[in-house]
């Protein structure tokens, strides 16, 4: 019980961190915030993995419940979908529908954010860490309901301090849009059961997967850091996605796809973030020094956390070659 919990809990932490200071979005001084963010990003990351697993689901579900996270954050909590100022960052000058009220870039690259490193890495990690319980739920019926109240209440909390910071309220038609494509989103999420028939053939190693995700992760955060036309950009970022997804599932549905290869793809998901810290420019403000400072606290707890995931996935690896 007490271990089943401590994955709950882990997971419930590790998501702010990741989400919020292994990016480098806040600085290392603000981290007491991390129990502010705990119930949106946390609370969510934990809401999807245990509503899947309750349901016998697999990834193809958490990654469509992750994208109604970000809907759900970047459309209704933050709106920095529709947002003009959001953040001072004038985020949708670029590649702006009108009709739609959003910039296309902005939406696939912030929903991508959430998808893949938000919620679906931190799940990654501490599913690799719970070994045996990987796929079984963690948390009981009360765990669950504090977790949605939770949530609830991050999702109310995180409102509050964007309408504060940069007030702003989106028009009914796109809040009423928004609303349809997270209803959809979380219908198809719970309900659609997703399988991949096996492909001959075995996986590859867990360092090509490694590989793989660190060149799809170094794709998708390097197009912010290099000046390419709007729309060939996007399509580098739908490409990128789409081709890195395919391999994955092709690789997957292969004989000996094990805990590792799993690892090796919440680690390329850290080390992306990690390297990319460094050149983000924070919310909060710190001081050049201590910035890059907490940068590289926050990259060297990410390489504990892989290292010790890694020694979970072998022993077991080990174990089961003994008997």
């Amino acid at each position: 019980m007490m271990r089943r919990t401590a994955l709950a809990v882990g997971l419930f932490l590790l998501a702010p961190l990741v989400a919020e200071f292994l990016l480098g979005n806040l600085p290392i001084t603000f981290l007491p915030a991390v129990f502010v963010l705990a119930p949106l990003y946390g609370g969510g990351a934990l809401l999807i993995r245990e509503l899947v697993r309750r349901r016998g689901l697999g990834w193809p579900n958490n990654i469509i419940l992750a994208v109604a996270y970000g809907v759900l954050e970047e459309g209704l909590t933050t709106q920095s979908l529709f947002n003009p100022n959001y953040a001072d960052q004038h985020l949708l000058i670029d590649g702006y529908l009108p009709a739609l009220g959003i910039a296309v870039p902005w939406t696939i690259y912030v929903i991508g954010l959430h998808v893949f490193w938000s919620v679906c890495a931190p799940i990654l990690m501490l599913e690799v860490i719970s070994g045996e319980r990987r796929t079984t739920p963690w948390l009981g019926r009360t765990g669950l309901i504090v977790t949605g109240v939770l949530f609830l209440i991050g999702i109310g909390i995180s409102t509050a301090i964007n309408m504060s910071m940069w007030p702003y309220t989106a028009t009914a038609g796109q809040f009423t849009a928004t609303g349809v494509i997270l209803a959809l989103l979380i219908t198809a999420g719970l309900l659609v059961r997703i399988s991949f028939r096996p492909r001959p053939g075995i996986a590859p190693g867990a360092v090509t997967v490694l590989i793989a995700t660190l060149l799809a992760g170094g794709v998708f955060q390097g197009l912010t850091l290099v000046s390419l036309p709007t729309w060939i950009g996007t399509g580098v970022w739908v490409l990128d996605v789409a081709a890195y997804l395919t391999l994955i599932v092709l690789w997957s549905a292969r004989e000996g796809w094990t805990s590792p290869h799993y690892l090796a793809i919440g680690a390329g998901a850290l080390i992306t973030y990690a390297w990319h810290s460094f050149a983000e420019s924070p919310t909060g403000v710190a001081a050049v020094l201590v910035d890059q400072l907490g940068n590289a606290v926050f990259t060297i707890g990410a390489l504990v956390l892989i290292r010790f995931a890694y020694r979970r996935a072998t022993c077991r690896s080990t174990l089961v070659q003994a008997r």
